[in-house]
């Protein structure tokens, strides 16, 4: 039986809206296990991104359980949160968020930086990420110097550096052309091929479709399957 990389149970978070209190994610239930690709799709205000931010331990739950690879999310302090994103989640942005001022090779080098990882072995690994999104002869070019489909590229390679456990993709086909979109989504499904934990955020069912299982999302409550 595949392990579990995931397990959320019963998990609840409110916001206060002016008089009103809004049930951002109300009682998830979810189970993500290691090797799996899935999406979870819901609109504009479906409660998504807070889903998104709960996984990617950006933020914590006001109730229910989280276990990520083993560890009580729900129960860590903001400092463990921290090395809990370093270390075991890969994050894809829809912007790219990539440094302007730093060569592609730089930023992908920036989360072995922030471990303290030695010189010559953070110029080693940022290469051998370029590589396998197949960038590795754009390495000293600088972000305004890419496509946005390159641009994209160097997110994941970065996102591949640490070596994570999960790489969480928030929208990122939606800064695309459709025809780069395609060929970002067939590297995703590559890098599930060959093993990674992927989550992909969206609000494009053509998009989620594209991994082996979609969860929706509306209201804050989630179901399985295509239901936005």
């Amino acid at each position: 039986m595949t392990e579990a990389m995931i397990t959320m149970s019963k998990i609840e978070k409110t916001y206060q809206s002016g008089d009103n209190v809004v049930h951002a994610l109300n009682k998830i239930d979810l189970t993500i296990e290691a090797g799996a690709f899935v999406s979870i799709v819901g609109p504009s205000g479906s409660g998504k991104s807070t889903l998104m931010n709960m996984i990617g331990c950006l933020d914590k739950p006001d109730s229910g359980q989280y276990m990520l690879g083993g560890s009580h999310i729900d129960k860590l302090k903001d400092r463990e949160l921290a090395e809990i994103r370093n270390h075991k989640i890969g994050f894809i942005f829809q912007n790219f968020n990539l440094l302007g001022k730093l060569t592609a090779a730089e930023n992908v080098e920036l989360p072995l930086l922030y471990r303290g990882v030695k010189t010559k072995e953070r110029h080693a690994r940022a290469l051998e990420c370029l590589s396998m999104v197949g960038l590795a002869e754009r390495a000293r070019h600088q972000p305004n110097q890419l496509s946005g489909g390159q641009q994209q590229r160097v997110a994941i390679a970065r996102a591949l550096a640490g070596e994570p456990q999960i790489l969480l993709a928030d929208e990122p086909t939606g800064a695309l052309d459709s025809k780069t979109s395609e060929e970002i989504m067939n590297l995703l499904i590559k890098l599930n091929q060959n093993g990674r934990t992927i989550i992909l955020i969206t609000h494009d069912l053509n998009v989620a479709r594209k991994a082996k299982r979609t969860v929706s999302i509306r209201d804050g409550k989630l179901q399985e399957g295509e239901h936005i």
